[in-house]
């Protein structure tokens, strides 16, 4: 009968480094929803009319530099916590080809 393989060291570790990443994704996506209310808010009370092309544009650059910024900062700390940066430090090959 064959036998299945086992887990992959680290696997664990890795696990919950990305676990912790989309925690940590969760409370930024209600970040972003804060600073893009925060940044209408501000607009509207410029005293102008802010035509709507205006409102999509800071609703998608708001949220989406926010959300861009704090991702990959958080796939820096998914690598190091996953041990992905000792192993590139030591030379490791995660392939395992010759």
């Amino acid at each position: 009968m064959p036998r299945h393989d086992p887990t992959p060291p680290g696997y664990e570790r890795r696990l919950r480094a990305w676990k912790r990443y989309k925690q940590l994704m969760s409370w930024m996506v209600i970040l972003a929803i804060v600073a893009v209310l925060l940044a209408l808010i501000y607009l509207k009370r410029g005293g102008h009319h802010v035509p709507p092309q205006m409102i999509v544009a800071t609703i998608a650059g708001v949220g989406l530099s926010v959300l861009l910024g704090t991702g990959l900062m958080g796939l820096v700390f998914v690598s190091n916590s996953a041990g992905i940066d000792e192993q590139a430090d030591r030379g490791d090959d995660l392939d395992s080809r010759g």
